[in-house]
């Protein structure tokens, strides 16, 4: 692979990445909350490990709101009528990032229980 076909499709990858943020507002708040949980990391000196745990779940629940972005456009791409094979396509994907971000908010809690415990004692 040349570096010029490596440049064009970084390019084409940050293209992707700035069409969801501009007109996703769903991944907006994932990303702004991505935002709170790094600060509040750095603000409780929250361990290696767990920034790590922390990292990953934030990465998880973005890649997963751009999947549903993706299933989401293509879907409306093959059909603008209102079919319930488009419908069930589009529910399962919203599903997918509902399910990933309720774990991502279980393991949060989990990781800064103790460090707002501290707080309190």
């Amino acid at each position: 692979m040349s570096l010029k076909r490596l440049g064009f499709s970084f390019k084409c990858a940050l293209a992707g990445v700035s069409y969801a943020l501009k007109n996703n507002q769903t991944l907006q708040i994932h990303f702004i909350a991505s935002l709170i949980v790094i600060v509040m990391s750095l603000i409780f000196h929250v361990n290696a490990f767990e920034m790590g745990i922390l990292g990953v779940m934030i990465l998880l629940v973005i890649s997963a709101e751009m999947i549903n972005t993706s299933i989401e456009q293509m879907t409306d791409l093959i059909t603008s009528e209102h079919r319930m094979e488009a419908k069930i396509a589009k529910d399962v994907a919203a599903g997918m990032v509902l399910i990933i971000a309720t774990g991502s908010v279980m393991v949060g809690f989990l990781i800064f229980a103790p460090y707002v415990q501290k707080l309190f004692r």
